[in-house]
């Protein structure tokens, strides 16, 4: 099962047989696929049920639930230590607003550049994955202060709160077993994000060459009912990320992949809070 996130989807932690990441049997089956870890020097001996025959030598520098959340916590970390500064230091008032937006602008394109060029490294560069949390950081920032200070003050706490109560819904749900991850879930979610992205591109190009709104996909009515979806689909990526995980650990994927857990993670908390944060500044615009 292959990830929504391209960090991921290159390397996917997958328990299904196919091209994806560290599938190999965890029993001391016959490995499958072509990925280098697939042969798993720490398994028990094909045949040998666990604790028969010799034991293993005990499993050091795999990744670890502790390891993800570590991580999680210093990328998210970052960007919230970024979003804080440049909500502080980059004023959108009047005078200062074109500057700001210059720079959140930047921001977000070198984050976007270094988010590509880190998903298609094979190995996880930590200083990388900061420095994509810390220009992402400046860009939700200014964005931020902006929408709070022009459209709906108050609204940047409502769309962080909102943002956390999807994760920990979505995660007691996964935990639960309600949300079962399977090809044809991760098929619908990503046929249903290929859409979404795409409607979403064609309406930007509108917007830059008609003017206003482009096609109107995000304000207004249908903006409301585009960004509810594009919630959902945040919410069924977030799914995706905990599988990988989940995955990861139980095939005893190297610890340095929990930096890539984390970027993934990370990737899919921007998209949810951006687009609660659009959700709620128009609804609030709407009183």
């Amino acid at each position: 099962m292959r990830s929504s996130n391209p960090v991921f989807s290159r390397r996917g932690f997958s328990r299904d047989n196919g091209p994806a990441g560290f599938n190999a049997a965890p029993a001391g089956g016959p490995a499958v696929g072509t990925n280098p870890y697939a042969t798993n020097p720490y398994a028990p001996q094909q045949g040998a049920p666990y604790g028969a025959g010799p034991q293993a030598p005990a499993r050091t520098g795999v990744m670890t639930i502790d390891d993800v959340v570590t991580r999680t916590g210093m990328t998210l970390g970052t960007v919230v230590l970024t979003a804080v500064l440049s909500w502080v230091l980059l004023p959108v008032d009047e005078a200062n607003l074109g500057k700001s937006y210059g720079i959140a602008i930047g921001a977000a394109v070198v984050a976007m550049v270094l988010s590509l060029i880190q998903s298609f490294k094979r190995r996880p560069t930590p200083a990388l994955i900061l420095a994509y949390a810390a220009f992402e950081g400046v860009f939700l920032g200014v964005i931020s202060s902006a929408v709070s200070t022009y459209i709906a003050p108050g609204v940047v706490v409502q769309a962080v709160m909102g943002t956390m109560a999807v994760f920990a819904g979505v995660l007691f749900a996964y935990k639960m077993r309600w949300i079962r991850v399977t090809r044809r879930f991760y098929g619908f979610v990503m046929a249903a994000a290929m859409g979404f992205l795409l409607l979403m591109a064609v309406n930007l190009l509108f917007s830059v060459f008609g003017g206003g709104d482009g096609l109107g996909f995000r304000s207004g009515g249908l903006g409301i009912i585009f960004g509810i979806i594009g919630i959902i689909l945040g919410a069924c990526f977030l799914a995706l990320d905990f599988k990988q995980v989940e995955d990861g650990i139980a095939y005893g994927a190297p610890r340095e992949e929990s930096w890539l857990a984390a970027f993934g993670l990370t990737l899919t908390l921007v998209w949810i809070y951006l687009e609660m944060l659009r959700v709620l500044s128009i609804l609030q615009g709407n009183d």
